[in-house]
């Protein structure tokens, strides 16, 4: 018999941490703010409603429709967002001003994905349609008058005045795929009937298809020099398919496929060349390639452990601050405390999505939630790693946290299908009633008034 304190205890103890992310970015907007003008916003007690009632909203929305939910992931998001937010806002008040519309736009996104996405097994029936969804997307960037290059990479969109990545919500969609063809196929995929010499592999009919779906991505990604997309692309697909099957070859194979091929990127693309040359002797080429990683390296050191403080800092200087360099202004204004701050953060919201794989009970939510925590992890990692100069920086961006609103938008709805994958999992293990969701419950009365009217007809 479900437990009813359960879904209130969650629920109240995500109140009361949303409250506490929200009232973090107040306090810091409020310093940047001084720190930066030395004296308050004309505006600040507005923007602090505005920005408490649009946290407040998210919050009920997750109470009606996802009660049994983790308590932790949505807080998580808000104390990202927050952050990146705040340091927006230091750099240029218009770039805040379009991130502020872009959020409130992923939060009435992220409530829509709670209600019409009531049970996520109802998405795995359309995971063809995903995938050309997501092969649609990939492909925009490609069609002359339509897409245009951004810093050497061809991923944006222009139609009318509204640019946009496809890339971001092609993750998403090619995710939903990834986990309903492995979820129908796993097994098969697995027993590896094919002998080729000493090797078993899979029998090509049932391999052929993901594989060409993953090989197409990478592919396309590659073509618009989008890098960082590539690798996320291929350690989806690497983590997926290991998952499903279980087999640790799957991942072996991946990492020298993975190895091979940046050999030979390596050899074929200009970029890749430059990008590993900056990445290790980046102080050879100061005036030139390597002047934003040395200029995030001189804002690190700047900052120490406790930070020059929010709006005392100079990251201007770095002309990427707002996108690809933006933890770079974090480690700067909030020190190594502030930067540690963000790193755990992304840990608990990948401990709190890899729980929910573990949890989950079929399949399909097993992989979907895998593949949905590898994309925030590696895209954090992927970034991060490269503005501290642990990997060579590709162009992607940190999620929650810097500026853009196709990333926020894709984000938001993916944290929204995580949460509905856990309150899915707590009403089937019987911690909260498996009750109609409100969705569920409106459909339902649509129905019954359209079965009463055929009747009176």
């Amino acid at each position: 018999m479900a437990n009813p304190r359960i879904a209130t205890t969650r629920r109240n103890s995500e109140l009361g941490l949303v409250v506490m992310a929200a009232a973090i970015t107040a306090i810091a907007y409020t310093l940047a703010a001084l720190g930066k003008n030395a004296e308050l916003p004309a505006r600040i007690i507005p923007f602090l409603v505005a920005l408490l009632g649009l946290l407040l909203s998210a919050h009920v929305a997750t109470r009606l429709l996802a009660p049994g939910a983790d308590s932790t992931l949505l807080p998580l998001a808000v104390l990202l967002n927050g952050i990146g937010y705040v340091v927006i806002a230091r750099l240029s008040d218009r770039l805040a001003a379009l991130q502020t519309t872009w959020t409130f736009i992923a939060i009435v996104a992220f409530v829509l994905t709670l209600f019409f996405v009531p049970r996520p097994s109802d998405l795995a029936r359309f995971k063809w349609t995903f995938l050309f969804i997501g092969a649609g997307l990939l492909m925009m960037p490609l069609v002359p008058g339509l897409g245009t290059s951004v810093g050497g990479a061809r991923i944006w969109v222009h139609l009318g005045s509204i640019n946009f990545q496809p890339g971001e919500f092609a993750k998403l969609a090619l995710a939903l795929f990834f986990a309903g063809y492995l979820a129908d196929n796993r097994e098969l995929i697995a027993a590896s009937t094919r002998r080729i010499g000493p090797l078993r592999i899979p029998e090509l009919r049932f391999l052929l298809p993901i594989t060409s779906a993953w090989g197409f991505a990478v592919a396309v990604m590659v073509a618009e020099k989008d890098l960082g997309s590539a690798l996320l692309f291929f350690t989806l697909f690497t983590v997926m398919m290991w998952v499903a099957t279980e087999r640790a070859a799957f991942l072996i194979i991946g990492l020298v496929l993975f190895a091979v091929a940046a050999v030979i990127a390596y050899q074929l693309f200009g970029v890749v060349q430059t990008r590993v040359s900056v990445w290790i002797d980046p102080w050879s080429q100061y005036q030139g390639k390597g002047y934003q990683i040395v200029q995030a390296m001189f804002a690190f050191a700047n900052g120490g452990t406790g930070g020059t403080g929010l709006g005392l800092g100079s990251p201007t200087k770095i002309p990427a601050a707002k996108t690809d360099y933006i933890f770079a202004a974090v480690g700067e204004e909030m020190g190594l405390i502030g930067a540690t701050a963000v790193l755990i953060a992304f840990l608990l919201l990948i401990g709190a999505g890899l729980r929910i794989a573990m949890r989950a009970d079929r399949p399909f939510e097993k992989l979907l939630a895998t593949g949905l925590t590898t994309i925030i992890g590696m895209q954090a990692f992927i970034i991060i790693g490269g503005v501290l100069r642990v990997v060579p920086l590709t162009g992607i961006t940190l999620p929650f946290v810097s500026y853009g609103g196709s990333s926020l938008l894709a984000n938001w709805v993916l944290l929204a299908l995580l949460i509905r994958l856990s309150d899915t999992q707590a009403k089937r293990s019987g911690e909260v009633d498996d009750q109609l969701s409100v969705g569920e419950q409106w459909e339902a009365r649509r129905l019954r008034r359209a079965e009463r009217k055929t009747a009176r007809a």
